[in-house]
């Protein structure tokens, strides 16, 4: 069974808790404890001129449900009815300290550490979505949209802000997509305050922090890779076709 080693929220003394965060732990399975993923959308100017979308003046997010999740090397089923999804590449940030209107300047107090995660869209959904007003609930959360890696303690990124995402797909010698953390609009304690404000942050929630320009479809049998070069992780996600439904 995988282990999972997080922050304790019923560690109270200041001084225990950071001790306890800056420890050198491995912590495969942390999704397990995850309740909420909470999506940055637009966080890159080109990403948003690339999808014809404003650059937004302040965050805002979606949610994607916490049985979305799948971890690297578990395949990515295309959307009910859908032959392509949509790859985004994204650096992920876990919550180790539940977080209620904290500021930017206590943000990262409340993080566990981080991950690679892959938001992955159905984009003709998604459009269809946009024309009528709807949510994006459906194109951003079925079950395997969100593929992530194992996770790094938050005591071995001392700057997220200065990573480097990737993504190849069937072993491409170029990159679909990359791109610096540097590029993000909102960096991640101004993120994490401005979700605070709204929810509570719970131990285990994740938090995806918008992906780089170069989102495109992928179809059933191709293979994505992802990583962060600076952390050493990676993330390998087969895709596979829709379920199919079949009705007596």
């Amino acid at each position: 069974k995988a282990s999972v080693v997080i922050l304790d929220p019923t560690v109270r003394c200041a001084a225990c808790m950071a001790k306890r965060k800056h420890e050198e732990i491995a912590m495969p399975g942390w999704w397990q404890n995850t309740r909420t993923i909470y999506a940055i959308g637009r966080n890159y100017v080109a990403h948003a001129h690339e999808l014809g979308n404003a650059v937004p003046t302040k965050p805002f997010w979606f949610i994607k449900p916490a049985s979305s999740i799948v971890p690297s090397g578990v395949q990515h089923r295309c959307f009910p009815g859908r032959s392509e999804s949509h790859h985004e590449v994204e650096l992920g940030v876990i919550i180790g300290m539940p977080a209620s209107r904290v500021s930017p300047q206590q943000a990262m107090d409340h993080v566990s550490g981080y991950c690679l995660a892959l938001d992955m869209t159905d984009r003709e959904g998604q459009n269809a979505a946009k024309k009528e007003g709807k949510p994006w609930t459906a194109c951003k959360g079925w079950d395997t949209s969100c593929p992530v890696s194992e996770m790094v303690a938050a005591a071995k990124v001392p700057d997220p802000s200065q990573l480097n995402l990737w993504l190849k797909v069937n072993g491409e010698e170029k990159p679909r997509q990359a791109g610096p953390t540097s590029n993000m609009i909102f960096d991640v304690p101004h993120l994490i305050s401005a979700l605070s404000h709204v929810h509570t942050l719970q131990v285990g929630d994740l938090i995806l922090t918008g992906t780089p320009e170069g989102v495109g479809p992928v179809k059933p049998g191709d293979t994505i890779e992802a990583g962060i070069s600076e952390l050493g992780i990676s993330l390998t996600t087969p895709i596979a076709a829709a379920i199919s439904e079949t009705c007596d």
